[in-house]
């Protein structure tokens, strides 16, 4: 199993109210872990969401989501405060966000509330505002370094300066997280915020602590992403060209078609991805960026179905191995 871990929460998506000429809110389930782990699920993966949930009505919302996704939910833990809420903003088909958090069910998230981690699963993911928003942030945190020795770890930073109320207590976070992971995500606006300058990227995944990992994968937007292994090897590819709707749960989703892939070819533990081979990195940027494009074709974060796609890329990413 691939174990999810951090924020789930309300997306409120712009919509425009029919016959009155003003724009109101929908409702969506969402966060940047829970939309990884949602995009696993439906593409065929066993997984599961470790997070702090509401007994609210979007907390209800959050689970029926899942459950629907087929991602388990045994690791949530549920509390009587409120869920968070991100509001959307849209421009050009581009997301930015105003979030309420406070006093939240995820937010407020200790770690002797985290239940003991199963045995079948394999790996974890962390990343998102989850990592910016204590004490939530400090437990997950601990859970990571608790868990990296055995099980294979990726973090995706996702980060919402705007968010960050101590940017030092956030990087040290952060800097401790990244140099235990096995595989780490990070935009190249991420690498910016915490690397400013024009340094060349590798001195700058250098000084974030990536140095060590055994896959880092950068991503930057429309032109794609690249990966680098531990040996030195580079792998690219391009953004697949599509018209985008909207870019929310695009990263997410690439995430999740990475893991996924990753998965299928058998290599997704900690042995296997240090002696990661360049052309197997290059199968799974592929799906990733292959699945991202259809979540930026339709609104909100509604990342595909594995059914809805075509025989040749399934095949291509996966071959004919099984998901852990």
């Amino acid at each position: 199993m691939i174990l999810c871990c951090g924020e789930a929460l309300i997306d409120m998506i712009p919509a425009p109210v029919e016959g009155s000429g003003e724009t109101g809110f929908v409702p969506h389930a969402g966060g940047a872990v829970f939309n990884t782990a949602i995009a696993l699920g439906r593409l065929g993966m066993q997984a599961g969401l470790l997070s702090g949930i509401s007994t609210d009505f979007f907390g209800q919302q959050l689970c029926q989501t899942l459950e629907r996704s087929r991602v388990d939910t045994s690791c949530l833990i549920r509390a009587d405060r409120p869920s968070t809420l991100a509001f959307v903003h849209l421009t050009n088909g581009h997301a930015s966000y105003s979030f309420f958090d406070e006093n939240s069910a995820g937010r407020m998230l200790s770690i002797d509330e985290i239940p003991p981690i199963p045995d079948e699963v394999s790996a974890m993911f962390f990343g998102g505002i989850s990592l910016a928003s204590e004490p939530g942030a400090d437990a997950y945190a601990a859970l990571m370094l608790a868990e990296a020795g055995r099980r294979a770890t990726m973090i995706d930073p996702n980060i919402r300066p705007g968010f960050i109320r101590d940017a030092a207590r956030y990087r040290a976070r952060l800097g401790g997280m990244i140099a235990a992971a096995d595989i780490v995500k990070i935009s190249d606006e991420d690498l910016d915020w915490l690397v400013p300058g024009t340094a060349p990227i590798a001195e700058k995944l250098r000084r974030v602590g990536a140095a060590d990992a055994a896959l880092v994968i950068v991503t930057r937007g429309g032109q794609g992403a690249t990966a680098c292994l531990r040996d030195g090897a580079e792998v690219s590819v391009p953004a697949r060209p599509v018209e985008v709707v909207d870019t929310v749960g695009a990263g997410d989703t690439f995430n999740a078609g990475v893991l996924a892939s990753l998965s299928r070819q058998r290599v997704l533990s900690k042995p296997a991805l240090a002696a990661l081979q360049p052309e197997t990195v290059r199968r799974a940027l592929e799906f990733g960026a292959a699945v991202a494009a259809v979540t930026v074709s339709r609104a909100g974060a509604n990342p595909p179905w594995l059914d809805e796609l075509t025989g040749a890329l399934h095949d291509a990413a996966f071959g004919d191995a099984d998901g852990s």
